[in-house]
């Protein structure tokens, strides 16, 4: 079974894999362990990752990347609006009001859902892993950040799906890198000790995420975090960027951002530029040759100045934003500095000193990076998904994540005339965690999800979904039924209503007491009730039943004057015999996918990897092509020279010209068998070429062996002429057939090596390696048997064996003495059955 963690990155993506020695990230095709979040759409295929960044700027209209923060996005979301300015490629609205990419694809105007790009870079990093691995994947566990909502989630999910992974966990990234670091740590304090609390702080490509841990011996537990979804390093890519457009419209009086291509080429560079004075204090320069209106343009930055000077200054308003989360996470936890084991930071961008200095101050501690800034998230899913295989043994450990935004429920209420609401999962309440609450109504009723503080989302609309609790009925009485609703937050950190159950009371038989009821008069009342499910992601994580119970909590919300007012519910209650019927529930959720969009999907995935293997198949022949022309072109007139007359010297390497100019003519964009053909043609010509060199490159090694064996023969028959014990046993009339055979094989290979030193190396061998090596086998085939015969074993007469008490076989025997165990009852002496005697074990010899 594969064991694969992916980190989805905005920028870049890790594929790590669980294998027997430990986790190990693995690489691509370019040997690069990193690769590209990018897909690039062509008029034949698409190029996903590190090929498709090297289209950024050729086809960037074609080129998609940053499409992370899209998923589970209006079209008219404030984010999507304001991050279209900055997008080489456009955007465009999809039917059901979500956000869709548009590109020229198989040379029509497609769109694509922000669900399918994802799916085609996540088709791209299974086979990574595949290619690793050596075997199908199938099993994964995805990262997403700590501040994904619902309706985020879910679309990388169907993103998933859609590219044949079954993700067995979204793992926040934070949640992932405390893994990493906690699993292989030795010295935590015991279970039943005060806990080591340690903070993680990441700020990668587009996301700022700070969390506090608390680790014990087996186990880790979140308990709390916080995040800043507008600072990452794109920001000061961003800032570097504009910095550098208002200098070059100064100097040149032109707009860069109005030449897609030309701001593409300045945004890498500037990323080039802040990772290179992240470690140099000294003056780099800035050099894009043909930038724009074939303008060579040169700049050079002081680094140190750059870094702690002036680059603070432009970038004062984002390095204010790196406190707020440090000091967030810390009110939440109720910690203070001095109860901090630990500061670890990770993340591409952690490594700007500037970022650094504000962290180190902030805690008053030195930064721990013990871990790999960029690898560790991947490394932490791959470690999930071996806890949560079957295939592999993982030291027991215990993960136990929050609830990032507070989340709570609202229903109508008749009593109320109005709506009710309850806050089920509070912020930073643990996950996985279910809760069932407990209705009293006579039909079918709706609940909606929303996240009750809307102002610490990334997200404009806090709605989560509605959930429609069918086919409730009064009880045979006409009172209010009892309905149990059960919600979640599951282990990919999504909210759901996962089932409803209607409790109906049954009447009770003759002679058993009429049952008491508090049910009347409580029509529009509601009664929650929870149970605490406190699940482990561990063992079978992926079953949404597999909760375990902790402890229940039993509450009470009923109308006095309008008001609700919570009771405890001790009073107790006589027996009733009762009947649980399950009811279906219609689900609403914002942006999710249907299951015939999915389906959809995944059938148009494949149909698009198809034609990547059939385009990479064309490219593959065309370029078989190619390379045979250039490389039979060279070698006519160096290695093959000797071997080829000159006019078919001169014929072949005009037909190797016209097979070039037709390469980038004609031939630029022929079908595949087109090329297989031509190859043929050309294999015709030239393979005969080749051949000769081959036969006269292995010819001298067949006659070598050839040789070898005739002398070896030769040397047994002599053997056997001069009588030598070794070969006295041979028959006389098949040691005169090896003889000939022996004298045939010499006549025959000195006739073929002479007439082959008279050959011209120009035409057909006069002798083929393949007949020498045909011979080589008929003589040892003749040969073999006949002198390799054993000599025949002596049989010792049984009477000549009891008297004997000589050698035997070459070894001393043993002459038994009166009385001894050896002595049969005619006084005889029996052979010993020892190492000693003349009757040995038998043993298989290699």
């Amino acid at each position: 079974m594969s064991v694969v963690g992916i980190d989805l990155g905005f920028q870049s993506c890790y594929v790590a894999v669980a294998r027997a020695g430990g986790i190990e990230t693995v690489a691509n095709e370019y040997s690069d362990r990193s690769t590209p979040a990018c897909v690039s759409f062509g008029p034949r295929n698409r190029s996903v990752g590190a090929a498709a960044k090297g289209q950024v700027v050729t086809n960037c209209k074609n080129t998609v990347q940053g499409f992370k923060r899209f998923h589970g996005r209006a079209f008219s979301d404030p984010y999507v609006q304001s991050a279209k300015s900055s997008l080489v490629y456009d955007l465009a609205q999809l039917p059901s009001g979500s956000t869709g990419i548009k590109v020229m694809y198989m040379e029509e105007e497609k769109v694509f859902s922000i669900e399918q790009v994802t799916a085609m870079l996540l088709t791209k990093l299974k086979e990574t892993a595949e290619t690793a691995m050596k075997k199908p994947v199938a099993d994964c566990v995805i990262s997403v950040p700590s501040f994904y909502t619902d309706a985020e989630r879910r679309s990388v999910i169907d993103a998933a799906q859609i590219a044949g992974l079954n993700c067995l966990r979204l793992m926040n990234e934070t949640t992932a890198v405390t893994l990493a670091y906690g699993i292989y740590k030795q010295d935590l304090p015991a279970p039943e000790e005060k806990p080591r609390n340690v903070v993680f702080v990441d700020l990668g490509h587009s996301g700022y995420q700070v969390s506090i841990c608390a680790f014990n011996k087996g186990k880790l537990k979140m308990l709390a975090s916080a995040s800043d979804a507008a600072l990452g390093g794109k920001d000061f890519d961003e800032v570097l960027v504009n910095h550098f457009c208002e200098e070059f419209g100064k100097k040149y009086k032109l707009d860069v951002k109005t030449k897609p291509r030309a701001l593409v080429r300045l945004y890498q560079e500037c990323e080039k530029l802040k990772k290179l004075m992240s470690a140099n204090s000294s003056d780099l320069p800035l050099n894009i040759e043909c930038f724009m209106n074939d303008i060579d343009w040169k700049s050079h930055v002081s680094g140190s100045v750059f870094i702690r000077g002036h680059f603070e200054e432009m970038c004062a308003g984002l390095l204010a934003k790196v406190e707020a989360p440090l000091r967030s996470v810390m009110e939440q936890a109720k910690l203070k500095k001095e109860d901090l084991y630990a500061v670890e930071i990770v993340g591409g961008a952690s490594r700007i000193p500037a970022v650094k200095e504000r962290v180190c101050k902030f805690f008053g501690k030195e930064l721990s990076m013990t871990l790999n800034a960029d690898e560790a998230v991947a490394r932490g899913c791959a470690l999930q998904c071996a806890i949560l295989s079957p295939a592999f043994k993982v030291r027991e450990f215990s993960i136990t994540d929050v609830v990032p935004y507070p989340i709570s429920l609202k229903w109508n209420s008749a009593a109320e005339e109005g709506l009710s609401d309850c806050e089920v999962f509070p912020k930073n309440h643990a996950a996985p965690f279910s809760k069932v609450l407990t209705f009293y109504r006579r039909e079918p009723f709706s609940l909606e999800a929303y996240y009750n503080n809307p102002k610490e989302l990334p997200y404009p609309d806090p709605s989560i979904g509605q959930f429609m609790v069918q086919k409730v009925v009064p009880q045979a009485n006409g009172e209010s039924s009892k309905v149990k609703v059960k919600v979640r937050v599951n282990v990919h950190g999504v909210f759901s209503v996962s089932s409803a159950s209607l409790v109906e009371v049954l009447k009770p038989t003759e002679g058993e007491e009429p049952m008491e009821t508090d049910l009347a008069g409580k029509e529009d009342e509601s009664k929650m009730q929870t149970d605490q499910d406190d699940q482990k992601a561990q063992g079978d994580g992926q079953k949404d039943n597999a909760d375990k119970k902790s402890e229940t909590e039993e509450m009470e919300v009923t109308s006095e004057d309008g008001k609700e007012k919570n009771q405890a519910s001790s009073a107790k209650k006589p027996k009733v015999k009762t009947k649980t019927v399950e009811l279906p529930i219609e689900n609403s959720l914002r942006w999710q996918l249907t299951n015939d969009t999915v389906n959809l999907f995944v059938e148009n995935e494949g149909k698009m990897i198809m034609q990547d293997k059939l385009e990479k198949e064309r490219n593959d022949a065309k370029n078989n092509v190619e390379e045979y022309v250039y490389d039979m072109r060279d070698k006519l007139h160096g290695l093959l020279e000797k071997f080829v007359s000159e006019s078919d010297r001169d014929t072949f390497s005009l037909r190797l010209e016209d097979t070039e100019n037709w390469l980038y003519e004609d031939g630029e964009d022929q079908q595949k068998q087109v090329y297989i053909d031509k190859l043929a043609e050309l294999k015709k010509l030239g393979q005969p070429i080749r051949e000769r060199y081959n036969e006269a490159e292995e010819r001298p090694k067949a006659f070598d062996e050839l040789g070898k064996h005739i002398q070896q023969f030769m040397k047994i028959v002599e053997a056997y002429k001069t009588k030598e014990e070794q070969y006295e046993h041979l028959d006389e009339l098949e040691m005169l057939k090896v003889d000939k055979q022996v004298n045939d094989a010499m006549i025959w290979m000195n006739s073929k090596m002479n007439a082959q030193s008279k050959h011209n190396l120009t035409q057909e061998p006069a002798v083929k390696v393949r007949e020498i090596q045909a011979k080589t086998k008929e003589l040892d085939s003749a040969c073999n048997p006949i002198v390799s015969k054993p000599k025949p074993k002596v049989e010792v007469p049984k009477d000549e064996k009891a008297e004997q008490n000589g050698p035997v076989n070459g070894q001393e025997g043993t002459e038994a003495q009166p009385g001894s165990p050896e002595k049969g009852a005619a006084g005889g002496t029996a052979a010993p059955e020892s190492a000693e005697g003349n009757k040995l074990p038998e043993m298989d010899i290699d």
